[in-house]
């Protein structure tokens, strides 16, 4: 009999395209983001995170908005050397100024703007309240998925993925709520990269059926539009429908559905439709040209939710596991095969797997002078599997895949998601 395996040593490693031609980008706006924290190795006693308290929500939201210095400095370093206030202390290089709460736009409240890079600075503790990351802005699907995954909290919009991860990491957010992957346009590789590179945990799931609906400015026709905005995917995910209702309207890329319909209000494009929510039209004052024009009823996002401390794996409900690991040196892919042994000799089910290149070692040269050689890529894994870490079986599992990898990091063990799915529109889910 097998025995319940040491502590898992995890070691954090640093680390859409477009469709085709015919999409094109509007208000290619493009800011870069470099993580500030470095590898770093992670253990759970016997697979198991230890006894602790969840984390309550002490954090703070960004109710600040940070003015440089005369001469601001760039982001050339790691972000922590950029931080002038954490956790309340000044170290007096920026001045804070309060953000209005209420900004005007047309005579209307303004919505809330999206974090940036220069805004990741904590300011002073905000209470009870929960702050849930997410990217995008209001109107997105990914609010609605922060709000499905935690009720009656204040959603933080965020312009890069980047952002929401770091927000949490500074204090700024307790949470993040992340897509990962779509049942039609498959996974993002985006935040899987991103999930490596950070430290933050997985501590649960959501899935929310898309609803895409075609807007407009109030009064304009669907034989009017010579133009419609939306994300690839959300593009890519209506062709067939966008082709019967806008035949001969061009069809354009934009960084975010929400943002799309924003775009048309704020410049008043009367020839101009969006691919995005209902949400976002009533947010924007937009009408809805065509309801539900998915070409696939079957279109569901999934998103993790991301906290700065794991949860306690339990065993009373169903629970998923996410981990990610390389291949020993020179073991090339026959590692995969016994990796995936040691869940199906325990009858453990996966329900992903995803690789992506190695960020340390992309290329493996193979061979001799006198036969020649080969180059070999070599990839990381991401592995979801339905079993919590509170199981035997699933240390043990992990004590096997160990022996076969270089690094073995466990991103989450979490509960998963078993709300039935619904047709409604998302923000109504």
């Amino acid at each position: 009999m097998q025995t319940i395996s040491p502590a898992f040593k995890s070691v954090i490693q640093p680390n859409l395209t477009a469709k085709n031609a015919r999409y094109s980008q509007v208000n290619g706006k493009r800011v870069s983001v470099r993580c500030g924290y470095r590898s770093e190795s992670f253990s759970f006693p016997n697979g198991v995170g230890s006894t602790r308290a969840d984390w309550q929500s002490s954090c703070a939201i960004l109710a600040s908005k940070v003015v440089s210095a005369e001469n601001s400095s760039s982001i050339t370093g790691g972000l922590a050397d950029q931080v002038a206030v954490v956790n309340g202390h000044s170290n007096g290089s920026v001045d804070l100024s309060l953000v209005p709460s209420k900004s005007q736009h047309n005579g209307k409240p303004g919505l809330i703007q999206p974090l940036t890079i220069t805004d990741l600075s904590p300011a002073p503790s905000h209470g009870s309240t929960l702050r849930v990351a997410y990217q995008g802005v209001p109107g997105a699907y990914s609010e609605a998925a922060a709000g499905k995954a935690y009720p009656n909290s204040e959603a933080i919009p965020c312009d890069q993925f980047d952002v929401a991860f770091q927000a949490v990491e500074l204090w700024i957010a307790d949470r993040a709520v992340l897509p990962v992957e779509n049942s039609l346009g498959g996974s993002i590789h985006r935040n899987y990269d991103l999930l490596l590179r950070h430290r933050l945990h997985i501590v649960g799931e959501v899935q929310i059926p898309v609803h895409h609906c075609l807007l407009a400015l109030p009064g304009v026709r669907t034989d009017c539009i010579t133009r419609v905005i939306s994300h690839p995917q959300a593009l890519a995910q209506t062709e067939g429908s966008l082709n019967k209702l806008t035949p001969k309207a061009a069809i354009e890329a934009f960084h975010d559905t929400a943002a799309a319909a924003e775009y048309i209000a704020a410049n008043n494009l009367h020839d101009t439709a969006a691919v995005a929510s209902a949400r976002a039209a009533e947010l924007y004052g937009l009408q809805i040209l065509a309801d539900g024009i998915q070409d696939d009823a079957g279109n569901v996002t999934r998103f993790l939710m991301l906290a700065r401390d794991p949860i306690i794996p339990r065993t009373d409900r169903p629970f998923k596991t996410s981990i990610v690991f390389a291949a020993q040196e020179h073991k090339g892919t026959s590692v995969l095969f016994k990796v995936l042994s040691a869940f199906a000799f325990r009858n453990i089910s996966l329900t992903k797997i995803e690789s992506r290149p190695h960020q340390n070692c992309p290329v493996r040269v193979v061979g001799d002078e006198n036969v020649g050689t080969s180059k070999h890529f070599e990839y990381t894994f991401y592995v979801d599997f339905e079993a919590s870490m509170a199981e035997a079986r699933a240390q043990n599992a992990l004590a096997e895949v160990q022996e076969y990898t270089s690094f073995l990091r466990v991103l989450g063990s979490y509960p998963m998601d078993m709300t039935p799915w619904s047709t409604l529109p998302s923000e109504d889910v």
